[in-house]
């Protein structure tokens, strides 16, 4: 069996390329480097999803239910070999774990994130995507208390394009495409310190629900 977009199949058969599959150097610096797990996920093309299924609902960002998921700490010959099994697969990676994400528009994003560095609050790692979303990584558990936090801030009742991504959740990894718009693209780079330990999401949520409330 496989997935097919735009009349290319390509095939799980287990059969490895000549040399390195695409993707699996980035895969094992997510591994090895940053303890992160990484899923194989489909793509999209013209709207098409690479799962077959022509209602799917997240065409190119989601996990392939037959791919087997690399784990936190696999080297770049474990990476090599999975990704092996998944030629053109996009990179995914798991929220609830080690990370979860707070998720705004882009332009509230970045100015919210000149503001946080101006004022040397800690902060994670930072995406970018190509449909106009700013991701900050913060520690897990902020899916589950945001309402609370927001709650105790006093921007409950406000109408706010803010969301929190949590368990069962999945963000697509730079530079991976997301959905056949393009690539996903770091703001603020991981690095080790806050790559394991990613900041707690009461820090930075009061500025994000600020700039989002003024845009």
């Amino acid at each position: 069996m496989g997935f097919t977009i735009g009349g290319i199949r390509e095939m799980r058969s287990g059969t490895r390329r000549r040399g390195r599959p695409a993707g699996a150097t980035a895969v094992a610096e997510y591994t090895a480097l940053w303890g992160w797990a990484v899923a194989p996920g489909a793509r999209a093309s013209a709207g098409v999803c690479s799962c077959g299924d022509t209602g799917c609902a997240a065409p190119g960002a989601h996990p392939l239910d037959f791919a087997r998921e690399v784990p936190p700490g696999a080297t770049l010959g474990t990476a090599t070999d999975a990704w092996a099994e998944v030629p053109g697969a996009s990179m995914l990676l798991p929220t609830g774990r080690s990370f979860d994400v707070l998720d705004v528009a882009e332009a509230a994003g970045r100015r919210a994130l000149v503001r946080m560095e101006r004022m040397g609050l800690p902060l994670g790692p930072v995406t970018v995507t190509p449909s106009g979303r700013t991701q900050f990584f913060v520690a897990p558990g902020a899916a589950a208390g945001l309402p609370g936090l927001l709650y105790r801030m006093g921007w409950d009742d406000a109408d706010l394009d803010l969301r929190a991504l949590g368990s069962g959740g999945y963000v697509t990894a730079p530079p991976s495409d997301l959905g056949g718009l393009g690539p996903v693209r770091w703001l603020r780079a991981p690095v080790p310190d806050t790559a394991a330990a990613p900041p707690q999401a009461r820090l930075l949520l009061g500025t994000l629900a600020y700039i989002c409330h003024r845009w």
